[in-house]
């Protein structure tokens, strides 16, 4: 079982960072659900969707935190240090892929959840009906929303990116591939700001998972 957790961190690690836009928020988001997971093991049932399961947890906890920030009147989720999807090759797309990432960051956390499964970990509509506890026809509704307010956000620009970005598996999969290109050049910058900020870790009382997300 704890071999199975540990396939799925790559995919909790993508999408915490595309969820917090910083690597060491997102590497404590990554703690704190595997965690609670292990905490509560005896409740998920064999041969359901473990990784379904996982990313409920995950998006749940992120949720939390989003509340409790807003609460607390702080910022969650707005660093600029962190790209959403991997660098472009070239100048121009860059600077599309900056401007599709600043507008994912200004759609409404539902929607932003739904094209982030959708789009970035190509999840099924079913899937992530599961994860978000939402009927399926939500889903699509939040997602075709979601890709309007893209539009009207950046016009052009998202309309061809997050038509790509939605749409097109091989699109999908290239970007996976960029982005794991990325996460290990990313870690470096993990381990430094671990150096230098050695306060950053899982909250105080949490367990140590046995899992290394760094």
């Amino acid at each position: 079982m704890h071999r199975s957790i540990e396939a799925e961190i790559p995919r909790l690690r993508r999408y915490a960072r595309a969820l917090t836009r910083d690597a060491v928020a997102a590497d404590d988001l990554v703690q704190d659900c595997l965690a609670r997971a292990l905490g509560k093991l005896h409740l998920w049932q064999e041969g359901t969707d473990l990784r379904a399961w996982l990313f409920t947890i995950l998006h749940n906890q992120y949720v939390n935190q989003v509340r409790r920030a807003v609460r607390e009147g702080a910022s969650v989720g707005l660093s600029e240090t962190e790209p959403l999807l991997s660098r472009a090759p070239h100048q121009g797309r860059r600077l599309e892929l900056r401007d599709l990432e600043r507008a994912i960051s200004k759609l409404p956390e539902e929607q932003r959840a739904v094209i982030l499964l959708v789009g970035l970990e190509g999840m099924r509509y079913e899937e992530v009906a599961v994860i978000l506890d939402v009927p399926v026809g939500t889903v699509r509704s939040r997602l075709s929303r979601g890709r309007e307010a893209l539009r009207r956000l950046i016009g052009v620009v998202a309309d061809h990116n997050a038509e790509s970005l939605m749409t097109e598996p091989d699109a999908v999969t290239r970007g996976r591939q960029r982005f794991a290109g990325e996460a290990g050049r990313s870690e470096i910058v993990v381990n430094r700001r671990a150096r230098a900020y050695p306060a950053v870790g899982p909250a105080k009382g949490t367990p140590r998972t046995g899992f290394r997300v760094g």
